[in-house]
Order: structure tokens, then C-alpha cells, then sequence
């Protein structure tokens, strides 16, 4: 029993650790992106797949 103790005691320590370097991480600016936003407009759309001249009229390749 003294086990689960000394191991909510650790997980809880960790866990605060874990939290304390997320918030120095966030106000030191780590998660910052003023580029990005910016050129997104410029980077290329998802490719779309050419539709071959089979399947548009409904005939399937096989």
C-alpha cells in the first residue's frame, strides 16, 4: 500500500515538472509562428487525382 503512495507522489511530481516546462516553454515564446500564417496562401493544395478518360464515363479499369 505504501507502493501506490510513493508512486502518486512521483506521477504527481513529474506531472508538475511536465506543466511548469510547458508554461516557461509558452511564455518564452517557443510556440510563436509569425511566418507561417504569412505564406500559407502560397504553399500548393492537396493534389487532386486526375480523372482518367475510363472513369468518367463510368467504365471501371480492372
Amino acid at each position: 500500500m505504501e507502493v501506490i503512495f510513493i508512486l502518486v507522489g512521483v506521477s504527481t511530481v513529474i506531472a508538475l515538472i511536465f506543466l511548469g516546462a510547458f508554461f516557461w516553454a509558452n511564455n518564452n515564446g517557443q510556440y510563436d509562428d509569425h511566418e507561417t500564417p504569412a505564406i500559407r496562401m502560397l504553399f500548393d493544395d492537396e493534389l487532386i487525382e486526375k480523372k482518367t478518360k475510363d472513369n468518367t464515363h463510368g467504365n471501371t479499369k480492372v
